[in-house]
């Protein structure tokens, strides 16, 4: 058969050139396009993929067409112009010497939501799950999740699987808890089609999801980058490794074109404090460089977890940590949801995560969609000023005025009519705090105790679990926990 089949190609060039066509390789779109999918509006929406090494590949969509020639190791890529955001079905095609057809494309906002175990807890398992699942129909909203946990030593170019879902009651449960209350409201506000993209990993530290380039950006991490330069295809990397993620479970999705991300770690990174403000820098830069430079950032701060410290000076568990959270504020374009008010002391998993969602949403909504009428945080410290036996501190993100509050589960925050503040701790020169009244005046609030007469600094909520932390601004947004000193 093989000899007759020889023969009779030579013979007929024809038949040669049909043989040599079908063993050419299928024009593929890299794993991240699909059917379902949501585009990024209003950008540059790069499509990418592979064919034979020189092959041209035309990429429509809508009134658009591009086309790109495949290099020599057979990767292309297009580049749409920025797209209208659009709830109407249409087809993405691929065409070389076959054809992609992607089904169903929607326009509209695109984020990826990550971290660990916070972000990674699905839906079924957050509080209210089945009432929750049921009511989670909403087809404008479509859910694509990096399967596996996986890692490398260099950065990879495709995913080993996934598929974008239509959000429904069948396929929500799954999904992150946080990334899907933060995408039902961005969708219910902004009215467009909203994709997320999950990649989480439980337990995992910050340094794992970061670039090389990202380390390289900050010279305080100029060891790790060190580390991260001597890999090779060879070196064994695990779940711990700095960019072992990174470059397993994020590269892979460049340069898909997103709006935002939404982050939620620190667990792990919990003794850290300086350090881990450097390395946030690290992580930003690192994705900014990979999707988009404009690249909106927000992250939650961690929440109250064990049992309260009553000691005022603080600075127990992750005081520090969420120190270096508040101060990574400096970025641009970043904002910190605060959630030290709906934690459980006993288990490092809260459940509410509605709330969480909610408070990222509000960020996104002011800062990223100019939404100027929302008070995108509680109070964050902003300056203080000592005032003879008392210290004044000034907040951002006041609103409508400063207020005792108290969070019970998903209700709505409510005002504690003549409450008292708690958890501010106030120190003179000789460093020794002492619990301390607080009191609203205006949109400051005035520190002071009978202990010390001559106050140097203020601290509020510095500690792991600052249980009765209360002051709120009138959206019902709690405060950052803050400290004036360096101590």
């Amino acid at each position: 058969m093989l000899v007759r089949l020889r023969s009779v190609c030579l013979a007929l060039p024809a038949v040669l050139a049909c043989l040599t066509a079908t063993a050419q390789a299928e024009v593929k779109l890299a794993t991240i396009f699909g059917d379902s999918m949501v585009l990024q509006r209003e950008l540059p929406v790069p499509v990418w993929g592979t064919a034979d090494a020189g092959e041209k590949v035309t990429v429509t969509f809508g009134d658009q067409s591009k086309e790109a020639t495949a290099d020599d190791a057979g990767k292309w890529q297009v580049k749409l112009d920025p797209l209208k955001a659009s709830s109407e079905p249409q087809e993405l095609k691929a065409a070389g010497s076959s054809t992609v057809v992607l089904k169903d494309v929607l326009v509209g906002e695109v984020w990826i939501c990550s971290g660990q175990s916070n972000m990674e807890w699905r839906l079924a398992t957050a509080m209210n799950p089945k009432e929750e699942i049921a009511a989670s129909d909403h087809p404008l909203i479509r859910l694509f999740d990096v399967p596996g946990h996986t890692t490398s030593p260099v950065a990879k170019d495709e995913l080993p699987g996934g598929s974008w879902k239509v959000c429904g009651p069948q396929t929500s449960g799954g999904f992150s808890a946080v990334g899907y209350f933060f995408g039902r409201r961005l969708q219910e506000e902004l009215k467009v089609p909203v994709g997320l993209v999950g990649s989480n990993w439980g337990g995992t530290r910050i340094e794992p999801w970061t670039s090389p380039a990202g380390f390289h950006s900050v010279p305080e991490l100029e060891k790790i980058a060190a580390q991260v330069d001597a890999y090779d295809e060879n070196t064994k990397v695990g779940g711990s490794s700095p960019s072992a993620i990174y470059n397993a479970m994020i590269h892979p999705l460049a340069p898909f074109a997103m709006r935002g991300a939404i982050w939620y770690q620190g667990e792990s990174n919990g003794n850290e404090g300086e350090t881990y403000y450097h390395k946030t820098r690290a992580l930003v830069n690192s994705w900014r460089k990979l999707f988009n430079p404009d690249l909106a950032f927000y992250w939650v701060q961690l929440a109250d977890f064990r049992a309260p410290n009553e000691d005022p000076a603080g600075g127990d568990g992750w005081a520090n940590l969420r120190e270096a959270q508040r101060k990574a504020l400096d970025i641009d374009h970043t904002g910190m949801a605060v959630i030290i008010d709906i934690g459980d002391a006993k288990d490092i998993h809260p459940r509410n995560k509605q709330d969480v969602g909610w408070r990222l949403s509000q960020w996104a909504l002011h800062q990223t969609y100019d939404r100027k009428d929302l008070v995108p945080a509680g109070p964050l410290y902003k300056s203080h000023k000592v005032e003879g036996d008392s210290i004044r501190i000034s907040f951002d993100h006041v609103g409508e005025g400063l207020m005792v509050g108290e969070k019970i589960g998903l209700e709505p925050t409510k005002e504690v009519t003549d409450g008292k503040l708690a958890r501010f701790a106030i120190a003179g020169s000789d460093k020794k705090w002492h619990w301390a009244d607080a009191t609203i005046d205006g949109k400051d609030v005035v520190v002071k105790s009978a202990d010390v007469p001559n106050p140097v600094a203020v601290r509020y909520a510095f500690s792991t679990n600052p249980e009765g932390a209360n002051l709120y601004n009138r959206t019902g947004i709690p405060a950052s926990p803050f400290r004036t000193d360096s101590w």
